[in-house]
């Protein structure tokens, strides 16, 4: 009997050898490998930025293929330490996994078991997450099958471009941008391990997704490091520096999530313009390409991420344009944290009180009818002036008084009650007009009283951007735009960017115009700025009541504008991070600052015009028609 039972058992183990082998033979010459990625060559709408790096796509899924070659090797090498060390030394599909798997199984748990990354892509782009032993034969077979017809380098790019990452993103690119608001090629070393870390299952170690995820992915993380020293793709003194870093909040996930998501919803709205039509954009099969730098972007959402306050009420809101001068090409710009969550762009829509900002354009007015920077004002606070038969009173920030200062001091130090005269003597439709011919455009309203000289009128970060771009460009004034290239489907070139451009101002007038608003960073208001270490000149810009706070300034090449604002003018600014006042000489351009370092990094030191002193050197002591207010 006993040996009855043991032909038996061999019978029946070679029947189920030779039976497994004729099914997975079968398999092997029935199962074909799909297209994974047909949808990339879909006909989805790819934006671009200034040196043809993707933004993101209108049209497909939250995904971004990357050539391994563009995937940097602190990246890889993170990644091939999390998953599968000895990928490009195995084979198709790890023994000891499968046996694991089965084992596993029989026990009643389900099939699964360590895999190598050829079998996690299989799994991945080619089966449904059912776990059977039919579905487990089909990716073995896949898995064979893409070892035998693809490079491993090819299986592993496929792979890192199609794993999913957690936060609705597929893909390294995709995850790099949602975990660290930057493109994959970008990833510090830490970065890139932290990205590594989170593959093998984000629901367990994002730490946003919920309480002790931080202290799985931290140990993990060192787990990664030691992976990499023990390959040889680290070394223990870089090891030694790499700290945990900092992960972005968990934004909405999808294309449009993210900061990103204002700038492909601005290149729609200008597309849209341009005659675009929507079913064009989906399934047209466009190439857009954008005026945006990629560093600079870059530049943009780490410096409002750098500074953005500490406890800062949900409402705050931060907008930065900058814009080449001469060419109103729009290098950069940040329109909130998250588009999904709010898609009202704060650099395109929002409008803030433009506060002091707009002095440049008194000091214009009064440049253009002979009146110098060496005039003499009463800088007294408070002072009343007459508007249109109504007393206007007028106080200095603090209600400080400063006696007797030329226009140049008046500009380094805002002083309110000497622009307001200034504005009277030039007239305010002179300053209005002045504005306009800036950049300010009609939809927003002025009104020509003497209070329009402080910023009353309430413009777009991007208005002001491109208006300080004018002062840079010594006059010239460009309309801003996005759009620089469509290439169709056919690789045919269906739009060209235009660059519009107007001479508002004289060379001479802007000259001296800068020379003043130098004075405003190197021994004035926007001081904080001088760390840029390159000349720059602007203007700090506080409003009534502190409901906004901006720093618009340039330099030669680039001209940005920063505005701190809340939903509504009637809601303060003070108190926030801390500060009993927000001005624009704090947190505007502490951002200004960090934003033109990164943007600028490489570029030629360069120095503006010698002034022109027009009106010339000599002070002139000028009237204000006001009368000082005694002080109770």
């Amino acid at each position: 009997m006993r040996k009855f039972l043991i032909r038996s058992a061999v019978f029946l183990g070679g029947f189920g050898f030779i039976a497994g082998s004729v099914l997975f033979a079968l398999a092997y010459f029935t199962v074909d490998i799909p297209d994974a990625n047909a949808y990339v060559n879909s006909q989805s709408t790819i934006i671009q930025y200034s040196n043809g790096e993707e933004i993101g796509r209108v049209g497909t899924q939250n995904r971004q293929i990357v050539p391994l070659a563009k995937i940097p090797l602190n990246v890889r090498h993170a990644v091939l330490a999390a998953e599968d060390r000895g990928f490009y030394s195995n084979r198709a599909f790890s023994v000891t996994g499968i046996l694991r798997a089965v084992v596993n199984n029989l026990r009643g748990g389900s099939l699964q078991g360590g895999s190598t990354i050829t079998q996690q892509y299989a799994k991945t782009a080619f089966l449904t997450p059912s776990r059977t032993i039919q579905r487990k034969i089909k990716e073995l077979v896949i898995a064979i099958k893409l070892e035998n017809q693809l490079s491993k380098d090819q299986i592993f790019e496929s792979y890192l471009n199609t794993i999913y990452f957690g936060r609705g993103s597929y893909g390294v690119m995709t995850a790099s941008q949602q975990y660290f608001n930057r493109n994959v090629d970008q990833l510090t070393n830490s970065q890139a391990a932290v990205i590594a870390s989170i593959l093998r299952s984000p629901g367990l170690y994002d730490p946003a997704f919920k309480e002790g995820n931080l202290e799985r992915v931290q140990a993990r993380f060192e787990y990664v490091k030691e992976g990499m020293i023990e390959a040889g793709w680290l070394d223990k003194d870089a090891a030694a520096k790499m700290k945990f870093p900092t992960i972005a909040p968990r934004s909405t996930s999808g294309q449009l999530s993210g900061p990103k998501g204002h700038i492909i919803e601005a290149v729609t709205k200008e597309l849209a313009k341009l005659g675009f039509s929507q079913d064009q954009l989906l399934v047209g099969g466009l190439v857009i390409k954008t005026t945006l730098d990629q560093r600079a972007q870059q530049s943009a959402v780490d410096a409002v991420n750098k500074f953005y306050p500490s406890n800062a009420p949900e409402n705050l809101r931060i907008g930065l344009v900058a814009i080449r001068p001469g060419t109103g090409e729009i290098v950069a710009l940040y329109g909130g944290r998250d588009y999904l969550q709010r898609q009202l762009s704060d650099a395109t829509q929002s409008i803030a009180l433009a506060g002091s900002t707009f002095k440049p354009f008194t000091i214009i007015a009064g440049l253009e009818q002979g009146i110098p920077l060496t005039s003499m004002w009463n800088g007294d606070s408070p002072q009343t002036f007459d508007d249109l038969g109504k007393p206007y009173i007028v106080s200095n920030y603090g209600d400080e008084g400063w006696g007797q200062v030329d226009l140049m001091y008046a500009t380094k130090h805002s002083i309110n009650t000497i622009f307001v005269p200034l504005g009277i003597k030039v007239g305010p439709a002179a300053v209005v007009d002045v504005a306009r011919r800036a950049g300010i455009p009609e939809s927003v309203a002025m009104i020509p009283t003497p209070s329009v000289v402080l910023g009353v009128a309430s413009p777009r970060v991007i208005d002001v951007a491109n208006a300080y771009a004018t002062f840079a460009a010594q006059g010239i004034k460009s309309k801003p735009y996005l759009v620089s290239q469509v290439i169709g489907s056919n690789k045919g070139v269906l739009y060209e960017g235009k660059q519009e451009t107007q001479e508002v101002f004289s060379k001479e007038v802007m000259a001296d115009l800068t020379y003043a608003l130098k004075g405003t960073i190197t021994g004035g208001t926007g001081s904080a700025a001088l760390a840029l270490g390159r000349p720059a000149a602007g203007k700090t810009g506080t409003s009534q009541s502190n409901a906004s706070a901006w720093f618009s300034a340039y330099t030669p090449q680039l001209a940005a504008s920063v505005a701190l604002f809340r939903d509504s003018a009637s809601e303060s600014l003070n108190g926030i991070g801390g500060l009993t006042s927000v001005t624009g000489g704090t947190f505007p351009a502490r951002i200004w600052t960090a934003f033109m370092k990164g943007a600028l990094k490489g570029e030629p030191v360069m120095d503006f015009p010698a002034p022109s002193n027009i009106g010339g050197l000599d002070p002139v002591v000028m009237t204000s028609g006001g009368k000082q207010k005694p002080k109770p």
